[in-house]
């Protein structure tokens, strides 16, 4: 790592310091953080930023090559470029970051989530060099880094547990799993997030869902130890927050309900939950505090829980400690008033905590949801391209974070969540329509994204009634895309030309005197073919005398009104026959963005000309998104069935099959493992038994 020499006002002198104890912090005393380096990336560097710029400290962002321009890295004071495009060259190398660090005299590193936040090593390392580590002990995060080391740790200390074996070489895992009876969960003692994680119902699957358990917590995780465990199947989950100071404070900040998951990651999470009594709320948070006591706990934290039954009566279950700041953590900083970032930082500090159990309580209700880059209409697949437009909304008053801006690129190396937007209001219905609304009204155009899922799913009734346990998704039907009516469509249509027939008229140049629209003879009326998935709209237009528009929408015979009564860069208001509104319009190549109140839409603008069309090939099976070939179940002459694994490829650290969709046999295939394939991308082609 070069020296940052050509910026002195950055750089300390001062002389190597004296090696930090393993816990957060130094145990020789109280120190002050000055300069804080986020080992991370996108929105929790930049909530880590925020709250460290409020407390004074400089901030130093580091970053892969592909993030050089990222939003988290102008956030920051400095940027350290680690070099490298994906996490295993940046983000996940600790020699890098570490160098990064001593070459501007950072004091203190703060891992946020993900990457090497729960890494014991990493954590040492830290405190070897010196430099203040803000989490845990390196020993509190080993301890509970292996879950199987950690549900025995939990046992001793009279957590719930459920019943789980290790899977060894020499485990009859089809015994073993009937004895803790199916459906069942294999998964890895490693990581988190879902990776490395299968449910199974029946132990002719068993092989195959450890084999590919075992391949994905090796990739994501670098460990691929897996065992089985016993699976609720309508469980809720919920967790608590704990802090815990290096004085022998330890307290709870209440629960998280995170029940609504896909792909066992969580995408809706709320604060508090709405299922737990003041009985079992007690007795999770004392559970809660003593299983971070049996491992001798600082920082900020979290303790998973599953929940079976409802009332004082539910049995809770212990799944896993994070050690570490969770994604989710705004809702809880909204309904007790902490700063979770800041009391991480004061706890590294050496500073007590300050304040008792009895000191918190809860006040009105919090929701937070993950806006994702993916596509729920198709099994939640994730999504990558260019952010064309993203204008969080002014009201209703929500909090974003973010890690994007308009013009951000969404790749496949990281994780595809682009935002956080949190709410809170005095009531759980408020606090969800709320949500609701303000992501209806956020400008978010150029990627697919969960945004209508999301939408739904707060306005559904089955949310709203409280019943949101881990089937939620599977159990609810919850389209996965808004499909705007008729009237919608037509209506935003018709602001779309008159839009672009002013922004024509503007680059009118030595013709603007003449007023719009004019004609010297009489001509049919000016048109625009705009396209919205399947459905051609025509919109007919011609000016009149006093600056208004007749409108005939395709061959119908009734004639609307229409005038565009200001246009304000892309802002617009237009008076529609008795009814006046107001949205925006955004012009990329030939599509068009349009958010009105009913919410957003994407128009393509349909050229006068004919374009050349491309031919699917028939039967052919294409990467649903850019991925790794990992494997290749088939060969040319095959005969497959329908529903037969073809291709196994890996994107985003997920597995994802390739499947036949009739039975057939295999004509062509087009990849080989190793491969790294685009979306769309043709891998197989499958001729039909009828051809």
């Amino acid at each position: 790592m070069s020296s940052l020499c050509h910026f002195p006002h950055a750089v300390t002198t001062r002389s190597k310091a004296p090696k930090a104890s393993a816990s957060s912090g130094c145990k020789g005393g109280p120190v002050t953080i000055r300069r804080l380096l986020v080992a991370n990336r996108g929105e929790i560097a930049r909530r880590v930023f925020r709250t460290a710029k409020e407390m004074g400290i400089f901030t130093v962002a580091v970053h892969s090559n592909g993030d050089a321009e990222a939003p988290f890295v102008t956030d920051a004071d400095l940027g350290i470029a680690l070099g490298g495009t994906t996490a295993t060259e940046s983000y996940l190398d600790a020699q890098k970051i570490l160098a990064a660090a001593m070459s501007v005299g950072a004091d203190a590193i703060h891992p946020g989530y993900g990457f090497l936040s729960e890494n014991a090593d990493f954590a040492q390392a830290v405190s070897d060099a010196g430099i203040t580590w803000i989490g845990p002990p390196p020993a509190a995060i080993a301890a509970m880094g292996d879950k199987l080391a950690a549900k025995r740790t939990m046992v001793d200390a009279d957590v719930p547990t459920l019943p789980s074996v290790e899977v060894t070489d020499s485990t009859d895992v089809v015994s073993v799993g009937n004895e803790i009876g199916f459906p069942l969960l294999v998964k890895a003692s490693a990581g988190g997030g879902g990776k490395g994680m299968r449910v199974v119902d029946n132990d002719s699957a068993l092989e195959d869902a450890i084999s590919g358990a075992k391949r994905e917590a090796l990739s994501a995780f670098g460990n691929d130890t897996v065992f089985l465990e016993r699976y609720l199947t309508t469980p809720r989950h919920i967790e608590i927050q704990v802090l815990g100071d290096r004085h022998g404070n330890v307290l709870h900040c209440f629960e998280r309900e995170c029940s609504i998951q896909r792909r066992h990651q969580k995408v809706i999470e709320e604060a508090p939950s709405p299922v737990l009594s003041e009985a079992l709320r007690g007795r999770m948070g004392d559970a809660a505090v003593a299983a971070v006591q049996a491992i001798g706990y600082e920082s900020a934290g979290t303790v998973e829980f599953l929940l079976d039954g409802t009332g004082d009566d539910a049995e809770f279950f212990f799944l896993e400690v994070n050690t570490r700041l969770q994604v989710e953590h705004p809702v809880t900083e909204e309904i007790t008033g902490l700063d979770l970032v800041r009391e991480q930082i004061r706890i590294a500090n050496g500073e007590p905590l300050g304040y008792e159990q009895s000191d918190l309580s809860i006040s009105g209700h919090s929701i937070e949801v993950r806006l994702y880059a993916e596509d729920p209409a198709n099994d939640f697949l994730p999504a990558t391209g260019r952010v064309d437009i993203w204008e969080p909304v002014v009201g209703p008053s929500v909090r974003y974070d973010s890690g994007i801006e308009s013009g951000s690129e969404v790749s496949v190396e990281f994780d595809p969540m682009l935002a956080k937007v949190i709410s809170h209001a005095p009531s759980r219905s408020e606090a969800a329509l709320k949500l609701a609304l303000a992501l209806e009204r956020t400008r978010l155009h150029g990627i697919v994204t969960n945004r209508d899922f999301l939408v739904a799913t707060l306005r559904n009734e089955e949310f709203l009634a409280g019943n949101t346990t881990t089937d939620f998704i599977s159990r609810v039907d919850i389209p996965g895309q808004r499909i705007p009516g008729d009237c919608e469509l037509e209506d935003a249509a018709v602001a779309v030309a008159l839009v672009s027939q002013q922004l024509h008229r503007n680059e009118a140049g030595p013709l603007s005197f003449m007023p719009s629209g004019f004609r010297n003879s009489s001509m049919p009326s000016q048109q625009m073919l705009l396209l919205h998935e399947d459905r051609e709209i025509e919109v007919n237009y011609r000016a009149l005398r006093d600056g208004s528009f007749e409108i005939r929408l395709g061959d119908a015979e009734e004639l609307r009104s229409a005038t565009l009564v200001s246009l304000d860069d892309d802002r617009f208001e237009i008076q529609l026959d008795e009814v006046r509104a107001s949205g925006y319009a955004s012009k990329f190549a030939n599509r068009w963005c349009v958010d009105i109140p009913a919410g957003s839409l994407t128009f393509t603008e349909k050229s006068r000309f004919p374009e050349p069309d491309s031919a699917d090939v028939e039967g052919g099976l294409t990467a649903p998104m850019p991925g790794k070939i990992l494997a290749i179940e088939v060969a040319e002459g095959d005969s497959v069935d329908a529903g037969q694994l073809l291709v196994l490829m890996e994107a985003m650290k997920m597995e994802h099959q390739i499947v036949a969709a009739f039975d057939g046999s295999v004509t062509e295939v087009r990849v080989a493992v190793g491969d790294q394939v685009d979306n769309g991308q043709l891998l197989v082609v499958i001729a039909s038994e009828d051809t």
